[in-house]
């Protein structure tokens, strides 16, 4: 269990660490963020889900694919559009209207 986490002081490509300076285990870092939501009161979502919507509400907003990529820690901007960024509705609307005027409008 976690009893405090740290904000890495030294640039090492981790942003929380342990007391000793080691990166988060991938349970540790489930078990804080839950917890962080509990205590505000916000519905629990998957770590992986929380990082696709980050992403996909960057790419939405104009941060350019190669940053999008360093952001995830991936060396393919095909990886990070692929199973991080998803479309935005605003995004489906205009499929959306097209398939109306066959299916009887939308």
């Amino acid at each position: 269990m976690i009893s405090a986490l740290y904000w890495s002081s030294v640039f090492d490509g981790y942003v929380l660490v342990d007391e000793l300076g080691a990166a988060l285990s991938g349970r540790q870092l489930r078990v804080r963020a839950c917890k962080v939501m509990d205590e505000n009161g916000l519905r629990r979502v998957r770590l992986y889900d929380a990082r696709a919507s980050c992403l996909t509400f960057l790419a939405n907003n104009g941060v350019p694919d190669h940053l999008l990529a360093m952001w995830a820690g991936h060396t393919n901007v095909k990886t990070t559009k692929k199973w991080y960024v998803k479309p935005d509705v605003a995004d489906l609307l205009p499929a959306a209207e097209a398939w109306g005027g066959l299916a009887g409008g939308v």
